[in-house]
């Protein structure tokens, strides 16, 4: 049975701030202890994913010997790291060096307990929402964890000792550094609109229509952003085994580079639930379940959770596979002088739209007059930019032709398509370079003059000559 956007809203239970902190604390325990499994299970079945669906864009095979299809193939990795000896640097500072996997996994999941997975459910008889915990600054929180996170990162590569390690740390921290303020700004979107810092209630304002549709552009920024924030591919400079072996985890070994490797990939996971939870409805079902009341009962919800996190991911996964990595120096300009100006103007564009435009409007009206106009700005600024290329092309294309610094062939050299014209341009280039071209042994059938002796070195008892 289809019902109304309101009547969603009733059906769907979404739960409030007023929702939380009255659960009983063995409630609360079972929840955080099901999240961490939650995550644990997640990881394992992402780091399958990725791995089949890389081998399959680039034409392999990939994990197919470890179970079914190789799913087991995460669990015999896990247990090949945890057998492996930990291997500590003579010159590490041993505090620091334990602590910091810890730092790098901790704040990932952390972030995890303010990420909302479904409706007010009944647990043993208690009804409680499918959310560990929820703050009015929940967004805030989240992007916290996600800056704490590097601190795991530069603290491994100052206490390992070594100079590749330090060189990562310090590329990580300046990259979350530029990149934490663009994720910010494509945040600030998404307040303006639902109105509260808050996932539950977040969620709860995207009832009648996803926040994708009327903020395209802070979708595309949180997730470049997200992609800066996690170190991946084609953003994963502290680890760019090309310059520096492996980066911040090279002294790392055991289970203590398995902590970053879960840090790196629930970090992954927790990017794309939060672009799902502020940008695609969160735990609200996709149309065309949407037009259904049990799509909104109960657990099900999870489902739809879990489905918009893994194409998230797999957003993620096709990025790495596709793009090559960016050089250090125009990853820092495109995070300062590119994602920055985009999320200051469009922030404004929002601002502005949230004042002038009434809200009564539907979503055709507000893509009407907010994103045509903008279209269109982009569009006049694109031409004006390839053209500003092009003339700046043209000059330093003639400026080569005037000065050339290097032997160039005529500009009016014409290759003939026919086999036998080429032949015959052939026979009469090497005809008229025969005539012209006077091959040194041709070019005199004397003897050479005999060898100058330098008459102030000459020759001592016996010597011979110097030539």
């Amino acid at each position: 049975m289809t019902v109304t956007s309101t009547a969603l809203l009733a059906q769907a239970d979404p739960p409030t701030l007023a929702d939380f902190g009255s659960d009983p604390i063995w409630l609360v325990i079972a929840k955080a202890i099901a999240m961490f499994v939650f995550l644990l299970v997640m990881t394992i079945f992402v780091i399958w994913f990725e791995r089949r669906i890389v081998a399959f864009m680039q034409q392999r095979v990939g994990p197919n010997r470890a179970g079914p299809f190789g799913i087991l193939q995460t669990l015999a990795d896990g247990f090949k790291l945890a057998f492996k000896e930990g291997i500590k640097p003579r010159l590490a500072d041993v505090a620091v060096y334990i602590i910091a996997p810890l730092a790098a996994a901790i704040p990932a999941i952390l972030a995890w307990a303010v990420i909302p997975l479904g409706p007010t459910v009944s647990i043993f008889g208690t009804e409680t929402p499918l959310q560990v915990a929820d703050l009015p600054v929940a967004v805030l929180f989240v992007l916290a964890m996600a800056a704490i996170g590097v601190y795991g990162v530069v603290l491994s590569g100052w206490s390992s000792g070594s100079t590749y390690s330090l060189l990562g740390s310090m590329r990580g921290s300046a990259q979350v550094i530029s990149y934490e303020i663009g994720m910010g700004l494509a945040v600030v979107g998404v307040v303006l609109y639902a109105g509260s810092l808050s996932t539950s209630e977040i969620v709860a304002a995207q009832t009648d229509g996803w926040y994708l549709i009327v903020l395209p552009v802070s979708f595309v920024l949180f997730w470049i952003a997200g992609l800066g924030e996690t170190n991946r591919a084609p953003f994963d400079m502290p680890e760019g085994e090309s310059e520096i072996v492996g980066g911040f985890h090279t002294e790392y070994s055991s289970l203590r580079f398995a902590m970053f490797f879960l840090g790196e990939y629930i970090a992954l996971i927790t990017i794309a639930a939060m672009s799902t939870t502020l940008f695609l409805g969160g735990w609200l079902p996709f149309w065309p379940f949407s037009m259904f009341e049990w799509a909104y009962e109960g657990w099900i919800p999870v489902i739809w959770f879990i489905l918009k996190v893994l194409a998230g991911v797999f957003f993620f996964i096709w990025a790495r596979a596709s793009l090559p990595r960016f050089k250090y120096d125009r990853f820092m300009v495109f995070g300062w002088k590119v994602m920055i100006p985009v999320g200051l103007g469009w922030v404004m564009i929002v601002a502005s739209a949230r004042v002038l435009v009434p809200e009564y409007l539907s979503i055709a009206q507000y893509v009407l007059f907010i994103g045509v106009p903008l279209l269109a700005l982009l569009l006049l600024g694109t031409v004006v930019h390839d053209r500003g290329k092009a003339r700046r092309a043209t000059a330093l294309e003639q400026e080569v032709l005037r000065e050339p610094s290097f032997p160039v062939p005529p500009l009016d050299l014409v290759v003939p398509r026919s086999h036998a014209a080429r032949r015959t341009a052939a026979g009469s280039v090497e005809g008229t370079a025969r005539e012209t071209t006077v091959m040194p042994f041709e070019a005199s059938t004397e003897p050479p003059p005999p060898a100058e002796v330098d008459e102030a070195d000459g020759p001592d008892d016996g010597e011979a000559p110097r030539v």
